[in-house]
């Protein structure tokens, strides 16, 4: 800290002297509108967007390429605001274009083609691993419905819908192809995003920067982390894990980096590009001991292994910051061209400052935006408002205003990451001033539960956008995982293009025949009481799955002072347990729709996992009441659960470990490759970051996935294990033995993670005949003990408790 603090002291003279070098404030009325008018200018022509839009309805509808007109207009024809219209083609032609779209961009043109195929049509639009799209509803070419006479005009309330989470790229799209990313594009401009996070390939980048600064390849080896742990090396949370990153990847995800952002220049969206931080390699201590380098603490390692943690922060008031900040930003512009004026850049993201002193975070912020600006001078800030929420301790009121204001008015943008539960616009006088961006976080870890705050979506944004001296000006999705809760995003997505709040439970209604291509009473019945559960919680609770399958409480039961482990619940099961009744009865009508079997399973799934919760807490209560023959039923019945989980998701393939495994084998070039990928596809989901040998990683389950293969491979294991300690210690009136069982279950895990076994990629089994034969197993009048059902003419084997 001494040492930080001196070199600070000793030049800061400087920052002052540079800071006068700044581009001179506007107001932000007047700086967004600038920012808007420039970003316009690099936009391609209208004959280029209306290509790609296009495209995207030939990719989505390829029967009606025809029956539909597009039209690139100006901002002015849209009251001055981005906008989308659609009107009627005339004259009616069976055998031309039926409806006109126009809008602003290419963007706004696709999303108006899913608003009309939505609202007039009753399609939907989910991603693959959601259910896909149901377009069935959509009357033949040429019998469009029409719109009223006079078309319809909806204008975006605020020009941006942003879209990621500099996690995502992690959790999500790690493995993605071409393939997969054209795929994401057009979900992305259906849905009106135009405010896109484009963090691929961008180590590729750094590589060539840092060798510009003396420093090797080799070097970077213990820089980089592996392709499953790039964001956190990315954001200097880590070095090393997982790594090192092959010639083979580095190049290969540069040349996609490449095709996303062509594709959504084309698409008239401004993809969001990186920035400095002031995360950098060892090496530079070396090549420049004189620079103002800090290590940083450690991040979640188990026991500060410098292996892997405690990474290394160029402070910003040293000049090479600024020299390696711009030179990162002009090697972007040189790949790419002069793509976007907006950089994202997160300081100190879960990591501490050395010191609150404003004056110094005001440096801070100062050097980083003229790091930006040196290399693109129309630079604008793009960043994540996650510390103000999960370092709240450190920054107080003036710390915040130190940071928002240390840029001109205008040149940041901050993302209120977790303003569905956790909003910080509300208690900072607008982030003082700063333009921001309503965002819903709502996903960690690119966990799988229903989950989701609707009310709040629903009414959010507009209570933002419409308070006292706003200044919101876009709404976002920053899930740090995605492919799961469609409801959720379905909504969000539309608040980026609605003045007004929704009325959630009409809003409903229409989904859920859009969804499933029909109304059917009883899935509309269900959907109404998921609004008032599982979608609406209330708590205040920040929710990450704990369910006990999948993140198995790590504790010592023979300790008596210590209270049960608590999963997160905010509902009435028995409430969910009666939707999902209704959603088995609807099964008749919906049997062959792949939205409805996504959302049966994963309904099903809910039910069991929280079910699981109670049954191994009262094994927990038996162990401790000393109750051998009660411990040995309720942990065979939460063994059992596991096992038809299990078989339950293996009926639909967007719940299998194998389809994740193999996405990351596909892009191994050797055999090098093949064994790192795995290992990193593995390890993410099970015990993530490091461990010892009696300790798990304080990350681990972080990541945790309801997926087939992974239950049954990973899971019953541990669970198992941990109920044989239990029922020893019983037999043997000794205490639990924990360091034991750790030391068992670690070895076991590091083994999986290490492996290359085979797991499905291909769905076993009739969902619904699954989930009728579960429901009649664990809920039913007489709960079924036995392990054969037939139902529907099917023979359905389960286990028995």
């Amino acid at each position: 800290m001494t040492s930080t603090m001196s070199n600070f002291n000793s030049k800061f003279l400087i920052l002052i002297l540079t800071a006068t070098l700044l581009p001179i404030a506007l107001s932000e009325p007047e700086a967004i509108n600038a920012l808007l008018k420039r970003l316009d200018s690099k936009r391609p022509s209208s004959s280029v967007q209306e290509a790609a839009a296009e495209a995207v309805l030939k990719r989505l509808l390829p029967g009606y390429v025809f029956s539909f007109k597009f039209k690139i207009v100006s901002n002015d024809v849209c009251g001055g605001k981005s906008c989308f219209l659609i009107s009627n083609y005339s004259p009616l032609s069976k055998s031309g274009p039926e409806i006109v779209i126009k809008g602003s961009t290419a963007v706004e043109i696709a999303s108006g083609l899913y608003w009309y195929v939505k609202y007039w049509c009753g399609a939907h639009v989910s991603w693959d691993k959601t259910g896909g799209i149901q377009i069935d509803s959509i009357p033949k070419p040429g019998s469009l419905p029409l719109v009223k006479a006079e078309g319809v005009m909806i204008q975006r309330p605020v020009p941006w819908n942003y879209y990621q989470n500099v996690v995502t790229s992690s959790y999500s799209y790690v493995w993605w192809d071409w393939e997969r990313w054209e795929k994401e594009i057009d979900w992305m401009a259906l849905h009106g995003i135009n405010l896109p996070l484009a963090f691929t390939g961008q180590e590729t980048i750094w590589q060539k920067v840092f060798m510009d600064f003396n420093i090797s390849k080799e070097d970077l080896n213990d820089f980089f982390g592996g392709p499953a742990f790039l964001a956190w090396a990315r954001m200097g949370n880590l070095h090393g894990w997982g790594g090192p990153l092959s010639q083979n990847w580095l190049d290969q995800q540069l040349a996609l980096q490449k095709l996303i952002l062509s594709r959504m220049l084309e698409l008239g969206m401004t993809p969001v590009l990186p920035s400095f931080s002031g995360n950098v390699p060892a090496a530079l201590k070396k090549i420049f001991p004189s620079a103002n380098i800090t290590r940083l603490g450690s991040w979640n390692s188990v026991d500060d292994n410098l292996r892997w943690c405690c990474t290394y922060l160029l402070n910003p008031s040293d000049p090479l910051f600024v020299e390696i900040g711009e030179a990162f930003i002009r090697r972007q512009v040189k790949e790419y061209g002069d793509v976007t004026d907006i950089y994202s850049c997160d300081t100190f993201n879960e990591n501490t400052p050395p010191t609150n002193d404003t004056t110094y975070i005001s440096s801070l912020g100062a050097s980083v935006y003229k790091a930006m600006s040196k290399g693109d001078k129309d630079a604008v800030w793009l960043m994540q408002g996650w510390l103000f929420y999960s370092d709240s301790a450190f920054w107080k009121p003036r710390q915040m205003e130190a940071l928002l204001h240390s840029v001109p008015f205008g040149k940041m943008i901050v993302l209120d990451l977790f303003a569905e539960a956790k909003p910080i616009w509300k208690n900072s006088s607008q982030f003082y001033g700063t333009p921001f961006v309503w965002c819903m976080l709502h996903n960690f870890g690119g966990n799988i539960e229903m989950y989701g705050i609707l009310d709040a979506i629903s009414s959010g944004p507009v209570d933002a956008r419409t308070s006292e001296n706003s200044t919101m000006v876009g709404v976002g999705m920053c899930m740090e995982g995605i492919e799961h809760n469609p409801v959720v995003y379905e909504l969000m997505s539309e608040m980026a293009f609605r003045s007004e709040k929704v009325q959630v439970l009409e809003w409903l209604k229409s989904y859920s025949r859009s969804r499933y291509g029909k109304a059917v009473h009883q899935v509309e019945a269900a959907w109404e009481i998921l609004y008032h559960t599982v979608y609406n919680c209330t708590d205040g609770i920040a929710d990450h799955n704990i369910d006990f399958i999948v993140k198995f409480p790590d504790w010592d039961p023979s300790n008596t002072s210590s209270a049960l482990p608590q999963a997160h619940l905010w509902y009435s099961t028995q409430k969910v347990i009666n939707a999902f009744q209704l959603f088995l009865e609807a099964g008749n009508n919906l049997a062959g729709s792949l939205t409805y079997r996504y959302d049966l399973v994963d309904l099903t799934r809910q039910v069991l996992s929280k079910l699981a919760n109670q049954v191994y807490l009262d094994a927990m209560t038996a162990f401790r009441q000393k109750d051998v023959k009660a411990l040995n039923l309720h942990s065979q019945t939460f063994i059992q659960l596991i096992k038809d989980i299990d078989v339950l998701l293996a009926s639909d393939e967007n719940f299998l470990l194998g389809t994740w495994l193999k996405s990351a084998n596909r892009l191994a070039k050797n055999s090098h490759e093949l064994r790192q990928y795995e290992w990193n596809a593995r390890t993410q989901v099970t015990m993530w970051f490091d461990n010892t040998k009696t300790q798990q990683s304080n990350l681990h389950d972080y990541a945790n996935k309801f997926w087939s293969g992974l239950l049954e491979g990973y899971y019953l294991p541990r669970a198992s294990s941990y109920f044989q300690y239990l029922l020893k210690s019983l037999q043997e009136n000794e205490s639990f033995k924990l360091k034991e069982w750790r030391r068992e279950w670690i070895l076991f895990s590091n083994q999986w993670q290490a492996g290359i076994e085979l797991y499905p990629v291909k769905a076993e089994g009739d969902a619904l005949t699954i989930s009728k034969a579960l429901y009649e197993k664990y809920f039913g009048k007489r709960k079924e003990n036995k392990c054969e059902f037939q139902i529907g003419g099917k023979r359905v084997l389960l286990g028995c408790p």
